[in-house]
């Protein structure tokens, strides 16, 4: 791997912009994030206003955070898989399946924070 050179403010801004495009990709290619993205933001508003303390608001809020990022880290891991072709691969659907646990494991952790929080 090349090293681009990018230094300080260049590679903040260079950075940001790949963010941004990830995002994007996402939102245009993905309708789980699309979903998803649609629950936070219905969500998110409730978050502010049911937690009582900071401390709640930031779990309740972090948690909705933590579905999208998994959901990100499992749509890059399919869109990589995916670009080696079309056969089937005990490999690669194995990366596939682990990808969809996490998003699950993410959407468990999200319940069980909002319950703990709001009981």
């Amino acid at each position: 791997m090349a090293y681009s050179g990018n230094r300080g403010m260049t590679r903040i801004v260079k950075a940001a912009g790949y963010s941004w495009a990830g995002l994007r990709a996402a939102f245009k290619h993905e309708e789980a994030f699309r979903q998803e993205l649609l629950l936070v933001v219905l969500a998110l508003p409730l978050a502010l206003w049911l937690g009582e303390t900071g401390v709640e608001r930031a779990l309740l809020v972090g948690s909705l955070l933590l579905i999208l990022i998994v959901e990100l880290l499992n749509s890059g891991i399919e869109a990589a898989i995916d670009r080696f072709g079309g056969e089937q691969h005990k490999l690669s659907a194995r990366a596939k399946d682990m990808g969809s646990a996490a998003v699950l494991f993410a959407l468990i952790n999200a319940a069980v924070i909002w319950l703990l929080v709001l009981i």
